[in-house]
């Protein structure tokens, strides 16, 4: 495995521009913060939304037999741009100790249901 940051791109804490681990890609679905009852969790607060994302994110690793590091590539999607810091601290928890991966965040105007405030699409590199 290896990253790759090329001079002359900003750097960021929060993410690396290339990530690059052999194996074969696996592209879930987006997580969104639904309950396993498909009930929205922290209705109106990022931060909670974020962290039912992120063990959302880790069932799915685990259902998967993967890692957090074997993350390559992750699409955040969030409905309000002035909530995103709330969205870095919990996200640098999860990968705390791990290269980070490639990472993209987009505005959008809404997801699947109103109080859903962010997804996260994910790319998982699965070994050969």
């Amino acid at each position: 495995m290896s990253v790759i940051n090329p001079q002359g791109l900003k750097a960021r804490s929060y993410y690396n521009h290339i990530k690059i681990r052999p194996g074969t890609p696996v592209f879930p679905t987006g997580q969104v913060a639904w309950d396993e009852e498909g009930k929205v969790v922290g209705r109106g607060d990022m931060k909670k939304q974020v962290e039912q994302v992120y063990a959302n994110i880790d069932r799915l690793l685990e259902g998967l037999g993967a890692s957090r590091d074997q993350i390559v590539r992750t699409t955040t999607y969030v409905t309000d741009l002035s909530l995103v810091a709330e969205i870095h601290p919990v996200r640098q928890r999860f990968f705390a100790g791990l290269e980070l991966p490639a990472s993209t965040l987009l505005q959008i105007s809404a997801l699947a249901e109103p109080e859903l405030m962010l997804e996260i699409d994910v790319v998982v590199m699965m070994p050969l």
